[in-house]
């Protein structure tokens, strides 16, 4: 009989199948591009002295961003359950309505992080005092280093990545801070080795998602230039693959040339910088649905 541990292992391994939920990945496209025109928008504002219109574009690409992935993820928590997956528009109206338990979730993990943040820094400046500073000193820094590691561990492996999946499930902020709670108190090992599987499954999707777009890329810019005589050069025909586009093309000293198609190559390389960025978090979000699915022994309903 298999163990409830290997089954939770077995059920985040399957998570590698987020790439066929395409309803998710559009959505996941459709954020990041929309996010990325309105952090470019912020970045033109910034550079013409614009500060008010720069902070406002960014505060609204940001919100595009976190509301794409928490439409993301509601799609996928469907597919985790194996539930009928909604629609992006459906999502998306649910992102609106419940993204600020995610929000509030976090920021009261935060503010627990940065009191124990506050009161090491207290007891790092009373050691300056004479007769206690050095006796002090010995036990905060052991004190120090086990606090600050153990709430950057915390916050990576189990606040980051479970307080959304909680939220997508259907629980409130004070739900989603019991959940924490309680995992942190009796099952933090378990999770740890849970989410260690998903990274690893997000290291190797990304790793395949490289290496398709580098060697792809490499083998495209010969045949477009050696074998159609296409007059660019091979760093710019290539640079959208790195995610640049032309003005930051242009601040690394590489002049845009080729005109529309010059910059036809940009945005095509662009879509799929956008492609290969995706995949991986489709898979990283996919992942903490499932360990947190396993973690609260919600059973999947099978599919047909």
């Amino acid at each position: 009989m298999k163990s409830p541990l290997l089954s939770a292992i077995a059920r985040v391994l399957a998570s590698i199948d987020a790439a066929r939920n395409l309803r998710a990945l559009y959505a996941l496209l459709a954020g990041f591009c929309m996010a990325g025109l309105l952090l470019a928008t912020a970045q033109s504002a910034f550079a013409r002295a614009e500060e008010t219109m720069g902070a406002l574009w960014l505060g609204l690409g940001l919100a595009v961003a976190f509301f794409g992935v928490n439409t993301t993820g509601l799609m996928l928590m469907d597919q985790a359950r194996g539930l009928p997956v909604r629609d992006p528009q459906g999502a998306l109206s649910d992102a609106l309505r419940s993204g600020h338990r995610v929000l509030l979730a976090l920021l009261a993990c935060l503010a627990l992080a940065a009191a124990g943040v506050a009161a090491l820094a207290a007891l790092l400046w009373a050691t300056r005092f004479p007769w206690v500073g050095a006796p002090l000193m010995a036990v905060v820094l052991p004190l120090g280093v086990l606090l600050l590691g153990g709430l950057a561990f915390v916050l990576v492996i189990l606040v980051g990545p479970l307080a959304g999946p909680a939220v997508w499930a259907g629980r409130g902020s004070a739900g989603v801070l019991g959940f924490l709670r309680a995992r942190l108190r009796h099952g933090l090992p378990e999770t740890a080795l849970l989410m260690a599987t998903v990274y690893l499954l997000v290291a190797l999707t990304t790793a395949a998602a490289s290496f398709v777009v580098v060697s792809g890329g490499k083998l495209l810019a010969g045949l477009a230039i050696l074998g159609a005589g296409i007059e660019l050069p091979a760093r710019q025909l290539l640079a959208g693959l790195q995610g640049l586009g032309p003005r930051t093309l242009s601040a690394s000293g590489v002049p845009l040339e080729g005109g529309y198609l010059g910059l036809a190559a940009l945005v095509g390389g662009g879509v799929v910088f956008a492609l290969a960025l995706a995949l991986p978090t489709l898979v990283w979000l996919r992942g903490c649905c499932a360990v947190y699915l396993a973690l609260t022994d919600d059973p999947a309903t099978p599919t047909e």
